[in-house]
Parts: C-alpha cells; structure tokens; sequence
C-alpha cells in the first residue's frame, strides 16, 4: 500500500489554486500527501486603513512549504504560466476567479473544485453566509469536476453536517473546511484511477448563495425575530449585521430570541433591559442583543455598554432602525 501511495505521489502532479483561511487545511491535506508542484492565489492586496500589502492564508502556507505561488491579476489572460508546470490535476478551493477552458481541458485528471454546500444549492462566493441567513438546517462540501459556468459541474462526492442552534459562519466555516479536507483526501483516489462518478445536478433545486451585499448587511426589525437571529449569526465573524442607532452605525453580533415576549411599540423599539441584553421588538416577539458594537468602538457585551451608560433606563422605547 505504501509503495502505491508513493507511485500516486510521483506520477500526480497538482497546481492548487485558492486564496481564503478556508482553504488553508485543504492545501495542508494536500502537501502532506500528494505533490503539489505550485500554489495559484488571488494577488496581494493593501488591507486596513494604513493600505499595508497582505499576502494569502493561502500565499502564508505555501511560502511555510517553499513551494511556488502563482498570483494572475486575470488567470483568463495568465494561464498559460500554470500550463508551463504541467499539472496532471488543478483542484481549487475558494480561488475567486472563473478558469478559463485552456485550464479546465488541460490536466490529465481533470479539474475539480471543493465547494462549501450541497450542490446544487448555494452556488456562488457565499454558501457558508447564506446557510445560515437563508435558514438551511443542514449544509455540506461537495467535490466537483468545474466547468466554465460558477458552480455547475457534475458532482463526485459530498458530505453533509448539520447546522446548530448556535453555529454562526465563523464556527461553520471551521467545520466545513476541515469536512472539505477530509472528504477530497477520501474523494482523490477515485478521481485518479478513473472511477470517480458524474452526478449531473438536478437543475429544479439550484439555490444561490451570492457574495454578501451591503443591502444584506442592515438589519430590518420589521423581519420575524428567526430571520434576524439568523441574520445576526450569519454575518458573525464578517462583515457583520447592523443598525443605527441615535445616527451612528452600531453592529450587532450575536443575540438570542425571547421565545416567551411578545412587546408592542414599533419595529425596532427598545422595550426591555435584562441582565445579559437589550431587548428589541422585531415583527412578531423580541430578540435580545447580547454583543454589540457601537461606531469606533471595540465589540462588547450588553451587559457592559449598560453598565457604562449613566442612566440606561433612558434606553426604553428608543428606535434602532
């Protein structure tokens, strides 16, 4: 088995192409078991207000491995240099650019993708965000060879995990990404000895999970207190729900549903203190926020923001909008 594995080694030749910390445990998986003749990534880019250059997770990992990283503006114009390494496979997760045919027609086993939802639902930058947002009870990886259209490939393999009361994106993103490293680790051998399936996706049940907007970002308290709780858990850990408040922006990250309070007053009213939140009318009950962050400041519990307002009872029947 060990001298298989070895001849497997030598013989598949892959040039991986990703750029998000999602990425990262599958590039590892990948490096610890297979010859990764170069890494693709999305171009360094200036983060922050000082504008100061980041490289990758992805950039990150491949430089801790002294392996080649390839950063096309354009990988439609620049693919010929990954061409010129000869990959016998191209796999790519969270890459951030559509291939060009050149590249999808070239590698003897193909080119496949990992992808954060059962396809075909959730096609698009976003599947992990909208899960949550959309109200999915249940969310998976799927391997996939690619095609030229975003997420439209026959499907090889998938495996699926449920979505908990409490996930938010930032907990069901680490549990996705290490599924997703798993999953094409059990998924290569077939891919490469040629029994791998193809499962056309059935048209009737494709759903999108689009780049968030900033539209998607504001919280509309006039939405059942589900669809906020939800939208609230979904944006954690970015970009993140808001609201105004008093005129300045202040993001809500996390909060639960008073299952058993039914206030009146406007959407978005202010109606209770407690001791761990604010409670705030939404279209049919209240939700409690429980951290928040007003404009300029750090994220903070309620509970604290109360305790450094001098009179916090002035809170009651004041608008988030």
């Amino acid at each position: 088995m060990d001298i298989e594995k070895i001849n497997i080694e030598k013989e598949v030749k892959i040039i991986f192409m990703g750029t998000p910390e999602f990425a990262v445990p599958i590039l590892e998986g990948l490096i610890n078991n297979y010859n990764v003749r170069a890494v693709v990534t999305q171009p360094d880019r200036p983060v922050g207000r000082n504008g100061q250059i980041q490289y990758s997770p992805i950039k990150q990992l491949a430089g801790k491995h002294t392996i080649l990283v390839l950063q096309p503006e354009k990988v439609r114009d620049d693919w010929r240099q990954i061409i010129e390494f000869d990959p016998s496979l191209i796999i790519t997760c969270a890459y951030g650019q559509l291939l060009p045919r050149e590249l999808l027609v070239y590698p003897k086993y193909g080119c496949i993708n990992v992808h954060a939802s059962l396809l075909p639902k959730l096609r698009g930058g976003a599947p992990i965000h909208h899960a949550i947002t959309d109200g999915y009870s249940k969310t998976g990886v799927t391997i996939m060879h690619m095609s030229p259209k975003m997420d439209a490939g026959d499907i090889i393999s998938q495996a699926e995990i449920p979505i908990d009361e409490k996930d938010t994106t930032a907990s069901l993103h680490n549990k996705l990404s290490i599924l997703g490293r798993d999953l094409l680790l059990q998924t290569l051998p077939s891919i490469i000895d040629g029994t791998a399936p193809r499962i056309k996706q059935e048209e009737s049940e494709i759903t999108f999970g689009l780049n968030i907007r900033p539209e998607d970002e504001r919280i509309d308290f006039s939405k059942n207190r589900r669809q906020i709780y939800n939208q609230i858990r979904g944006l954690n850990s970015w970009p993140g729900a808001y609201c105004m408040f008093e005129g300045k922006r202040m993001k809500i990250w996390e909060s639960y549903i008073k299952e058993d309070s039914f206030p009146t007053g406007f959407n978005g009213q202010i109606t209770n203190l407690y001791e761990d939140g604010i409670g705030v009318k939404v279209g049919n009950g209240e939700i409690v926020i429980t951290i928040l962050q007003p404009e300029g400041k750090s994220p903070m519990r309620a509970a604290n923001y109360l305790n450094g307002l001098q009179n916090k009872a002035s809170l009651i029947g004041r608008i988030m909008e």
